[in-house]
């Protein structure tokens, strides 16, 4: 692969300012493209990352945005175009995570879910598909091993990943030839702003893990940079990073 196989290229991130979304970015900067980064919260965060970005050699954008909000999306894609000229690649990361028993699940729960990791990516890559049509791009979602294994504890997640999963499979078909549409699925990742609760997990999962340690962030964004510079012909999959863990 080339030493800079994003040069040229631009790219936007949904999501990243912070954990697996900023070093995503981070990887495409690293790469060579040009990257544009979302956040709903996270103004001071997300400004740090562009900056990082730019540092890079590279262009670097932060947006404000809510995925869930088809107004919000469309002026983000809009600004995007704008700014570069371009959009080659989109990657769905914004998301949210909870854990709820399922018989305890309300409604706003479960449709707050769907609203950021289905809907989202939905109305993201909706707008963008013009764009990327005309570069000949690649969308890549984020979903998760949540997704592929029923979590109890967290059906409502699981559901709208799965969801995710599968409307990733309907882009590949519904976007071909011109786009070329994945998921990268991440394991447990482990992050520095883990709640005390998540962390205790940390060691179980890893011993269960085939390959002796739980993942990072670096894993996966890895993982979005084989899809964003390998072959254009690969599309329509589901790349488990998980270290073996879906295995056991």
């Amino acid at each position: 692969m080339p030493t800079l196989p994003l040069r040229g290229k631009t790219a936007l991130v949904t999501g990243g300012a912070r954990r697996i979304g900023h070093a995503i970015a981070l990887a495409l900067a690293h790469a060579g493209a040009d990257v544009a980064i979302t956040y709903r919260t996270s103004r001071s965060e997300a400004e740090q990352a562009a900056a990082e970005i730019r540092a890079l050699g590279v262009r670097g954008l932060s947006l404000e945005c809510d995925v869930r909000a088809e107004a919000s999306v469309q002026r983000a894609i809009a600004t995007t175009t704008v700014e570069f000229g371009r959009l080659d690649l989109l990657v769905n990361n914004a998301a949210i995570f909870e854990t709820a028993p399922l018989e305890n699940l309300s409604l706003a729960q479960w449709d707050a879910i769907f609203e950021t990791n289905t809907r989202g990516p939905f109305l993201t890559a909706r707008e963008a598909l013009p764009h990327l049509r005309a570069a000949q791009g690649r969308i890549i979602n984020i979903g998760s091993m949540g997704g592929l294994h029923p979590w109890p504890t967290h059906a409502h997640y699981s559901s709208s990943k799965a969801a995710l999963h599968m409307l990733t499979k309907s882009m590949a078909k519904a976007f071909a030839p011109e786009v070329s549409v994945n998921c990268v699925a991440p394991g447990w990742i482990e992050l520095d702003d883990r709640r005390e609760d998540e962390s205790k997990n940390a060691a179980h999962f890893a011993a269960r893990t085939p390959m002796g340690r739980n993942g990072t962030a670096e894993d996966v964004a890895q993982a979005v940079l084989f899809f964003a510079a390998g072959p254009a012909f690969i599309t329509g999959q589901i790349l488990s990073v998980d270290g073996g863990l879906g295995l056991t």
